[in-house]
């Protein structure tokens, strides 16, 4: 597997560098977890680091490298397709959106699908 030499940003890990295993496509995870044992003998903190890109080229605006900052919070599944709402973000999806129901599972309806008049 290769590695990259990867600066870290604010936190407890400032200012280190560590070599960061990178993924199939040759960029390192988008988080960094790094688990730190208790001293007492508790269950270990886990700093969490988001990675960012290191700085952008001049005419194509490709990142140029990448860098992890602290994120103090750990928000889980905070990533472009997860809002607020959690899962994927379809383009065709309502926000709101109501499933549909099957014919006849609807309250008022009677066998078959067809509303009963008798009910009214």
């Amino acid at each position: 597997m290769k590695s990259e030499d990867t600066p870290f940003e604010g936190g407890p890990m400032d200012g280190r560098v560590l070599p960061v295993l990178l993924g199939p496509t040759g960029h390192p995870p988008k988080t960094y977890r790094i688990p730190v044992p208790d001293a007492a003998g508790g269950p270990p903190t886990v700093l969490v680091y988001r990675r960012v890109p290191r700085g952008h080229s001049r005419k194509l605006g490709l990142p140029q490298g990448w860098k992890y900052e602290f994120a103090a919070e750990d928000d889980r599944g905070a990533g472009k397709w997860s809002g607020r709402l959690g899962g994927l973000k379809w383009p065709w999806s309502k926000p709101g959106a109501q499933p549909r129901t099957e014919p006849g599972t609807e309250p008022g309806a009677a066998p078959g699908g067809r509303r009963d008049d008798a009910d009214e």
